[in-house]
């Protein structure tokens, strides 16, 4: 090896040190791509489940506050909201015994606040579990 910098077998090292070079940062460059393609997916996965549980947890909110207010379950409005959040309490609903007022009109559902704080601990551990999984 001489020191010449023009010499050709100097050049020639020279270029494929350059070559191996580029394609080092080419391969960096492709892990980069991957790994922010795989980070925009599990962040959609996370803002799906926090969609999902901040709404179960709306619906489970307006449920309680219905029923703590007396409001008629008679009216659409209630019907329609504890249709929907039947499925959600069932598995809480024979927990505890919630307290009424005298007439049984308002009831203070401890039921179904339990119901909300399992499903947003529930929530919290998928978020947990996915943001474990993307670290990896």
């Amino acid at each position: 090896m001489s020191r010449d910098p023009y010499d050709p077998d100097n050049l020639a090292r020279q270029r494929g040190l350059q070559r191996e070079e580029e394609a080092f940062r080419l391969r960096q460059e492709e892990r980069r791509l991957e790994l922010a393609r795989r980070n925009s997916s599990l962040i959609w996965l996370i803002n799906g489940v926090c969609l999902l549980v901040g709404l179960l947890e709306i619906l489970l909110g307006l449920r309680f506050l219905l029923r703590v207010t007396g409001a008629n379950s008679g009216n659409s409005f209630a019907q329609v909201i504890y249709d929907l959040s039947a499925p959600f309490v069932a598995p809480f609903s024979t927990l505890f015994v919630s307290p009424t007022s005298g007439d049984a009109a308002n009831i203070f559902d401890v039921n179904v606040l339990i119901a909300m704080v399992v499903y947003a601990i529930l929530g919290w551990i998928v978020v947990a579990l996915i943001r474990f999984v993307q670290g990896r």
